[in-house]
Formats: structure tokens, sequence, C-alpha cells
């Protein structure tokens, strides 16, 4: 997926109404304003009240649900390979997060840029925490991701991070 797809699918979305902040390694992109490395799919997070029409609009496109780990975390595939891994959640009346995929209600305040589009998006410290106990099985991908987003947010680098490089 390029970042080029992304911000097709991003404005589409947002066109629509439907809102999506960007997870991943997309994310840590849009936070660093440059891409770090390809990326086999775009992650999102999205209210469950817009699942079924995000759904409809990708069936458009030719996108079929390839695999499902709950009713709240499911990816979408096209015949490119294009792939989407949407992880849905519940706002209650106050904006707080609490059903579906447990976002931190705080972590969907991010904002990042792809291709000069301003973004929603994980925030960066959400990021660094999502990523840290990913570094010790993957340290080539997460690593950089980790240091950059630390050093440019003026983060702690987390505790796995420091014992990895030990």
């Amino acid at each position: 997926m390029t970042q080029k797809d992304v911000i097709d699918l991003y404005r589409e979305l947002d066109n629509a109404g439907i809102k999506i902040w960007i997870d991943g390694g997309f994310c840590v992109d849009a936070l660093l304003e440059k891409q770090l490395r390809p990326h086999n799919d775009l992650d999102i997070a999205i209210q469950w009240k817009d699942v079924s029409s995000l759904k409809e609009i990708l069936s458009k496109q030719g996108y079929k649900q390839i695999k499902e780990d709950s009713q709240w975390n499911f990816v979408l595939g096209d015949e490119k390979g294009h792939e989407i891994d949407v992880h849905a959640f519940v706002y209650d009346q106050n904006g707080k997060v609490v059903d579906g995929i447990m976002y931190p209600t705080e972590s969907l305040s991010g904002h990042g840029v792809i291709e000069s589009q301003s973004v929603n998006c994980i925030s960066p410290k959400d990021m660094v925490e999502f990523l840290a106990p990913w570094i010790s099985k993957w340290p080539d991908k997460y690593l950089p991701a980790v240091s950059m987003l630390c050093e440019k947010f003026q983060i702690k680098l987390p505790k796995e991070y420091t014992e990895y490089k030990k």
C-alpha cells in the first residue's frame, strides 16, 4: 500500500462523513511526516457506528473481509493485495472509549501528515507505548520508529528499547 492509496482512502471516507484514525506503520510515518519503510497494510481505528458504511464503500472498490480476530478487529483486502486492518471501538456520550478495541481515549488525539494531507492518527506517546512491547520481536521494524518518535516528541525511551539495546 502506498501513501497515495492511504490518502485517497482517507479523503474518500472523510467525504462520506466517516472519521478514521491512522494507526500502525502509517501512523508512525504521519507523525514523523516521512515514510520510514514500506507497509503491507493500513491499520485504522474507526467508531463502531461507521463500520457498516466503511464496508459498503470498500466493497464497491473490491474489498472483502479476509480475516477476523473479532467483530472489533478484522482485515479487508482487495485483489491488488491492499489490506486494511480495522480496529473498531465505541464512544460513550462523553467521548470516552467504552467498548470494542479499548484504545485509551486520549490516544485518539494525534495529528500527522501524509503526502501533505493532515490526518487523524494515534498520539505520539501512545504510539510509542503500542510499539514498545514488539521491539524484541521485530527490532529492525520498531527500534528506528520508537527512537525517532521519542526524539521528535521529547518522549522518554521505553524500558523495552533500553533493555533491547543493552
